[in-house]
């Protein structure tokens, strides 16, 4: 395929990748005005992982037997789309349901609603780019995937900054209430979603399902599997996932746990330890100030992953996929673990860069390394279960995050940062341990 039908095939990810970067960078600062305090945040997020662990699975072996008009994967983008559409414009505005629940309730319940319906429409567009590329266009296309993924996450990311500081809008609002720019992000947000996903379905056209036959023996396994509950033979195939696939998934969990720990962390860190207010006032200027600029180094480090993801083939080429993403994981673990040493809030923008680099590997990497040891036939259902080790480490970290920092780092968010940079470093051994053979005929 040509470069510019890789790009409108993957598309879609940027504006799934909008909606999920206004989630990340100020999930944390909504729940906290709806009154979560710092110990209960990461059990908050953990609605984020514990989604995806179920969903993905079962969207990824369901869309390998999908085959309908509209195609085999589209239909999970779509339906993603729309729903999380509808999240994203009512999660800011959990205050106005308070008659019916508090609004910390509702505003987590839409967080929740969100991350499923991003996970149904995000899981397909991994395997896609698997079904329709060659084994040697892999890399670039996941890479590309990772360029929209980086300026989705970019536009995203600084937005509500932008709609402060540079058009006016009220960055400040009453106790228990969202500032007027968070919620215009999240309605264009919304809406960019869905306009996103919509250009994939209508220029990209997916191969039927005889062109996954391979030697006649698919016909013969999906006629043995048609009987079987999903659930069965969603387990069998995880027994049976190939030996890079497990190798990677230690790489996986220490990358997402750290991953998991920065994004729930950040705000209260930087708002801490850089800006010296107090997070219990979220209503005053100060923190809102370092919520949004949070938000704004967000967009940065995307926007890097996203040029960074252009020299990952070229890198790769030259030293191979696992010590391009060793080095790219070294280089992220040192930035994080070098916030501590931060006192200006401009100076952020320094270690950004190298976070840059370790989310565009993270995003690009492991699933290019993973494609060539799993079979066509399989690859949507695999690209699901694969998402195991992802959620897992988050959930771990949601569950035991708060208690950490509040009773072993004295509530003091800065060291949740700090940890995270040490087990990117560990990261990084691991992957040099990764076989990388295909366990599967090409």
């Amino acid at each position: 395929m040509n470069f510019w039908d890789i790009w409108s095939m993957s598309f879609g990810f940027l504006g799934i990748q909008f909606g999920f970067a206004l989630q990340n960078g100020n999930a944390s600062r909504i729940l906290l005005t709806f009154g979560a305090d710092l110990e209960q945040l990461s059990w908050f997020w953990v609605v984020a992982p514990l989604t995806g662990l179920i969903v993905q699975p079962i969207i990824g072996h369901y869309s390998d037997k999908t085959w309908t008009r509209l195609g085999r994967r589209k239909p999970y983008f779509l339906a993603g789309a729309v729903f999380a559409s509808i999240a994203l414009t009512l999660m800011p505005n959990a205050a106005v349901f308070t008659a019916f629940a508090p609004a910390l309730l509702i505003g987590a319940g839409m967080m929740m609603i969100m991350d499923a319906s991003i996970n149904v429409a995000m899981e397909p567009f991994r395997a896609l780019v698997a079904d329709l590329l060659p084994s040697d266009q892999r890399t670039l296309g996941f890479s590309i995937q990772t360029t929209l993924i980086g300026i989705g996450a970019v536009l995203g990311s600084w937005l509500p900054y932008v709609l402060a500081e540079w058009l006016g809008i009220s960055k400040t609002a009453p106790d228990g209430h969202v500032p007027d720019n968070v919620i215009f992000s999240f309605y264009v947000g919304a809406a960019v979603l869905v306009s996103c996903v919509l250009w994939t379905i209508f220029t990209t056209k997916e191969y039927p399902p005889e062109a996954y036959d391979e030697e006649g023996n698919e016909n013969n396994e999906n006629n043995r599997e048609s009987g079987e509950n999903f659930l069965i033979a969603i387990f069998r195939d995880f027994k049976e996932m190939p030996k890079t696939m497990k190798q990677l998934g230690l790489v996986q969990f220490f990358s997402w746990f750290a991953l998991f720990a920065m994004w729930v962390f950040m705000t209260p860190a930087v708002a801490t330890h850089v800006y010296g207010t107090d997070i219990s006032d979220t209503s005053s200027e100060t923190f809102n100030n370092a919520a949004n600029w949070v938000g704004f180094i967000f967009g940065i480090y995307n926007g890097i992953s996203a040029l960074y993801a252009f020299a990952l083939p070229v890198i790769a080429k030259k030293i191979g996929r696992k010590k391009t993403h060793a080095f790219s994981l070294v280089m992220g673990g040192i930035a994080l673990i070098s916030i501590y040493f931060v006192s200006n809030p401009t100076f952020l923008l320094i270690p950004i860069i190298g976070i840059g680099m370790a989310w565009g590997s993270i995003l690009a990497m492991p699933y290019a390394i993973l494609a060539d040891s799993i079979p066509a036939k399989k690859m949507g259902v695999y690209m699901g279960i694969f998402n195991f080790f992802i959620t897992l480490p988050q959930i771990l970290n949601a569950v035991t995050g708060g208690p950490i920092v509040k009773r072993i780092f004295d509530n003091q968010a800065i060291y949740a940062i700090v940890m995270a940079g040490v087990l990117l470093l560990v990261a990084a051994v691991s992957v040099l341990f990764v076989d990388e053979k295909s366990n599967h005929p090409a």
